[in-house]
């Protein structure tokens, strides 16, 4: 069965700082896509960022580009994102998605991501 468990979500002040992370357990997904979505309440999931099989195609949504990092460690099974400057817009929960195969393109569409975490808070305080 595989597992994507996100964490080092928490409550931050605005300006401030959060590293996620997630972990992939079950079948082998060391070389498929990931990516970052977040969900807010009363609003859609929305894409934040992706990174392809190899990590050299990288897509960030608009809103967090230069703000956040996402990368990846194939030979630990994890995906990372890096969050500096938070603002209290990027107030959501966070989830990690991988796809079913490896692709050298990346992706953004949540239905592009056949697995999924459970997600975890990321609260900006103003």
């Amino acid at each position: 069965q595989v597992q994507l468990v996100e964490s080092g979500g928490g409550l931050v002040q605005a300006g401030g700082s959060l590293r996620l992370s997630c972990a992939a357990s079950g079948r082998t997904l060391s070389t498929v896509n990931k990516g970052w979505f977040r969900q807010a309440p009363g609003k859609e999931r929305e894409f934040v960022a992706a990174i392809n099989t190899s990590g050299d195609r990288i897509y960030y949504v608009d809103s967090v580009r230069g703000r956040f990092t996402i990368s990846r460690d194939n030979a630990k099974n994890t995906v990372s994102l890096q969050m500096n400057s938070l603002k209290p817009e990027d107030t959501a929960v966070y989830y990690c998605a991988a796809t079913n195969a490896a692709y050298t393109m990346v992706f953004t569409r949540p239905s592009d991501y056949g697995y999924w975490g459970q997600g975890t808070q990321v609260t900006v305080s103003s």
